[in-house]
């Protein structure tokens, strides 16, 4: 009876333990958000796989597939695809930001391509129309091109450079 009851116990326990996992974790593979607070998952989340913003969705981090309206990431690193008509990180990015208007208020490594795109330190590349950097290694191509500390030129049309 009491080996019974001690595999109950570590049955129970085990059950307990994976449950809870993706609660203390704070990590889901999966997001999908009307607009913020009204989202599957809360804003303190992050996402591992794909999240789907049908107006407006805010997560910690994202890695992998980021699509929507308005897809906004705070204070963790995003890793991936982010496609839409407004991609705003407010930490890291690393990876394709495909949207209108692409903002990231930290380190950007990768491919910006969007009718603006912004980045503080830029290491990649940058296609649109508008394309600013206040640090940069790499190239923008664009109609005007922003590079305010080391750049080739200030400002210079069509193309500029920092390497």
């Amino acid at each position: 009876m009491a080996r019974k009851s001690c595999l109950f116990l570590v049955f129970a326990v085990c059950v307990l333990i994976l449950t809870a996992a993706p609660v203390l974790a704070q990590t889901t593979p999966i997001q999908l958000s009307l607009v913020t607070p009204i989202q599957i998952f809360p804003e303190k989340y992050s996402i591992t796989g794909i999240r789907l913003n049908l107006l407006y969705g805010t997560n910690v981090s994202v890695t992998g597939l980021d699509v929507g309206l308005v897809n906004h990431t705070t204070t963790g690193k995003f890793k991936g695809l982010q496609y839409g008509l407004v991609g705003l990180s407010d930490s890291d990015f690393a990876g394709w930001q495909d949207c209108f208007v692409n903002i990231t208020n930290k380190k950007f490594e990768g491919f910006q391509f969007g009718w603006v795109n912004y980045a503080d330190n830029m290491n990649g590349f940058q296609l649109g129309l508008v394309n600013y950097a206040k640090t940069a290694k790499g190239l923008q191509i664009g109609l005007v091109n922003i590079i305010r500390q080391g750049g080739q030129f200030p400002v210079f049309p069509i193309v500029n450079w920092s390497f």
